[in-house]
């Protein structure tokens, strides 16, 4: 059902605070979406709904101000260059780490790489492409593909365009990765940076490590440095 009111969104206990229920007021009366409708995924650090728009759906991420290991975010987000000035305030960089997610997932898609479409940030609350029908579309980590040897390879094109595009996921995994019709979709762009941090090579290689074990257990015969070979070439 959808929710509208305050009272209503009590239905989800304690993840709505006051200054985030503010958020989703304004976001709902400047036209991003009408209502939430149902949840997606709620965890310690976000809650993902899907949103009615008209007869359309988007994707709501919220991030939990008062949950979220904002130190962790710092740590991560410290060593981009696009944020190397941020200072260490929980709200601040709970704000940068989603403008940091929309930003990412708006120079992914101009790349080409098949992600969500960014829709609009405010505060710690990203809007965004619903990739689904019905229900969005499962985890690859759920649904394994019935032929490993292709969505490998359609995986390696992905890998391929953010390399060329100076994007590192940062935490490229089966848990980050839809499986649509058969196809990879990437999600969760909190994570990405560029090449030009610090922390690159590591993220890069951890992220190749990632796709590397998982294939294997689907029974194909990959290495990580052929994987990287094919990403490079």
């Amino acid at each position: 059902m959808a929710t509208k009111g305050r009272e209503e969104f009590k239905t989800y206990g304690d993840i709505f605070d006051k200054f985030t229920i503010k958020t989703l007021f304004d976001l709902t009366g400047t036209g991003f979406f009408d209502a939430l409708e149902s949840p997606i995924a709620l965890g310690k650090e976000a809650n993902i709904f899907t949103a009615l728009k008209g007869k359309e759906r988007v994707c709501v991420k919220i991030y939990r101000l008062e949950t979220c290991d904002f130190r962790r975010m710092y740590e991560y987000i410290r060593t981009d260059p696009r944020y190397i000035e941020l200072r260490h305030h929980r709200r601040k960089i709970i704000f940068a780490w989603t403008q940091r997610e929309f930003r990412n997932l708006l120079k992914a898609r101009e790349a080409g790489i098949k992600c969500p479409t960014p829709i609009k940030y405010k505060n710690n609350v990203l809007v965004m492409e619903f990739i689904g029908e019905k229900q969005a579309y499962p985890l690859f980590k759920d649904r394994p593909p019935i032929n490993p040897k292709s969505f490998f390879n359609f995986m390696i094109d992905e890998m391929k365009k953010m390399y060329k595009n100076d994007i590192i996921h940062g935490d490229l995994s089966e848990y980050n990765i839809l499986n649509v019709n058969e196809k990879p979709v990437i999600i969760d762009f909190s994570h990405a940076t560029q090449f030009k941090n610090p922390e690159a090579q590591m993220l890069f290689g951890r992220d190749i490590k990632n796709i590397c074990r998982y294939f294997k257990k689907l029974g194909l015969k990959v290495t990580e440095q052929q994987i990287k070979k094919k990403i490079q070439n």
